[in-house]
């Protein structure tokens, strides 16, 4: 397969989003701009559409789609039932990086669910989502654009590195703005529950609701089905082994790092350090990458998959990250990271 990739970054290229949504509709996938990653779409309403997601991705079937819809109206169509707090959350954030879990109506097939009851559906703020969305006037399941388990795409060529020759179109809108995916808030219990950290956090959300949202455990059994994307398998993985280093005393954490950066090169390794602007000069390791900057934790958002990915082509062998506790967006950077070391934490 010849897979096309079309620039639409200032949203004039009114024809590829046209061909884009005519593949929608005849049940192919495209990937597309998010503001939080880059999406791999297929129609919400076609079980055939979402087998192609998951053989393109190399998914498990059992994890669960995101339905990205472009207006309020289409809700109707895929929840059987909207709770009060659920219809708040959605008029304060969306569009935007908010995904909400609600009982299903029939419409929506079980592939696209998992088999579960409950559906995820989210409104994306990019321009170019929104106009692909509304000419393509269906919902859309979309994750992550990227093969299972590996860093999220962030940007048109990230897509292409993984799925070259496996999808028909790619929409290049440029650099996605926030980086991480969205949070997910279960609405379908009594008490809002937050399945995946984000950019909107749990103190935001509380601030809206004026009610007590709890946080999830983040992960499930193994045999059991994840009741939302990313609580279930590896994610976010670069291909050298990540170990995740934390601690109160940013000092001791240097140390800790620059100790093991030593000990791998002893051994004939070739060692990475995923590191910040205040702390990039402290490391001398074979490759040492900031991912931002501690006073603009945006930052470390925005470019957190940019440099796991990164790290795949400065050929390491072990890779040492600071942590993030405490600050802004720390439970979503914290969240992926510890995904993507596969919980390989030490504690200094």
């Amino acid at each position: 397969m010849n897979t096309i990739v079309r620039n639409v970054e200032n949203t004039d290229n009114k024809e590829a989003i046209r061909e884009a949504a005519k593949l929608l509709r005849e049940g192919q996938v495209v990937a597309f701009p998010t503001e939080t990653v880059y999406g791999l779409g297929g129609s919400g309403w076609m079980e055939d559409a979402a087998d192609k997601i998951y053989e393109a991705k190399g998914r498990p079937s059992d994890n669960p789609l995101i339905l990205h819809i472009g207006s309020m109206d289409m809700i109707q169509e895929i929840a059987s039932y909207i709770p009060k707090l659920a219809k708040k959350a959605m008029e304060a954030f969306w569009p935007g990086p908010l995904t909400v879990i609600l009982p299903k109506s029939d419409n929506v097939p079980n592939r696209v669910t998992g088999g579960l009851n409950s559906v995820a559906v989210r409104m994306p703020s990019h321009p170019v989502a929104l106009a692909l969305l509304k000419e393509a006037g269906i919902p859309v399941a979309a994750p992550s654009a990227n093969t299972s388990g590996r860093p999220s795409p962030t940007e048109a060529e990230h897509v292409v590195e993984d799925l070259d020759g496996k999808i028909p179109m790619v929409l290049d809108g440029g650099k996605v703005e926030v980086g991480v995916e969205s949070t997910i808030v279960d609405f379908t219990g009594d008490v809002p529950v937050i399945l995946r950290p984000g950019k909107i956090t749990k103190d935001e959300l509380e601030q809206v609701l004026s009610t007590e949202v709890l946080m999830g455990t983040f992960a499930v059994k193994e045999d059991a089905v994840p009741k939302a994307p990313g609580m279930k398998y590896k994610h976010y993985a670069p291909k050298a082994q990540l170990i995740l280093v934390l601690g109160t005393d940013r000092e001791k954490v240097t140390e800790e790092i620059t100790k093991r950066v030593h000990d791998c090169r002893s051994k004939g390794m070739r060692t990475g350090v995923i590191a910040t602007e205040e702390t990039k000069d402290a490391y001398d390791a074979d490759e040492v990458i900031p991912v931002g900057s501690r006073k603009h934790m945006e930052t470390v958002t925005a470019n957190l998959y940019h440099v796991l990915r990164e790290f795949d082509h400065r050929d390491v062998d072990m890779i040492f990250s600071e942590g993030f506790e405490g600050e802004e967006y720390e439970e979503a950077v914290m969240n992926r990271l510890a995904k993507a070391a596969g919980h390989q934490i030490i504690r200094v």
